[in-house]
């Protein structure tokens, strides 16, 4: 199963923000989609960085409140890891791990085309092990 799979069940959506908005704007709209990321907005189709709930967290750790009226520049990940459409969920899951990620976002030839969070993934592996444990229970009852 690859990314492509998830972004199909889940769709390609992606909440966008400029990085000239400021924090305050930013928080407000993650709120409004109860979302944890916002990819931001470059070139059409293109994703300059992403701005996270852990990007708040950190700014919010340094200078406290002041920081909500800060443009999301100032404490955005530029230049994120990213994905591919054919990467393999395990792969991705791999690199959310290890790299302490909670967000990928997805790119075809330097196109963003959606999204990932560490919940979709889970998700996904959830279903999928339901879906083995019925797959042997049903062999068992045939055999």
């Amino acid at each position: 199963m690859t990314i492509k799979n998830i972004l199909q069940r889940k769709g390609s959506g992606v909440i966008a923000i400029n990085s000239k908005a400021t924090v305050r704007e930013a928080v407000n709209l993650m709120d409004k989609h109860q979302i944890g990321a916002l990819v931001i907005q470059g070139a059409v189709g293109s994703c300059n960085g992403i701005f996270t709930e852990r990007d708040v967290m950190r700014a919010l750790a340094s200078r406290d409140a002041p920081i909500l009226n800060d443009t999301i520049d100032t404490h955005m990940t530029v230049r994120p890891q990213s994905i591919f459409p054919d990467t393999p969920v395990e792969e991705a899951m791999e690199i959310m791990t290890e790299r302490r990620f909670r967000h990928l976002p997805v790119m075809a030839q330097d196109q963003l085309v959606g999204i990932v969070s560490i919940g979709d993934l889970v998700n996904y592996r959830i279903h999928q092990t339901e879906r083995e444990a019925e797959a042997l229970k049903s062999y068992i009852r045939s055999g």
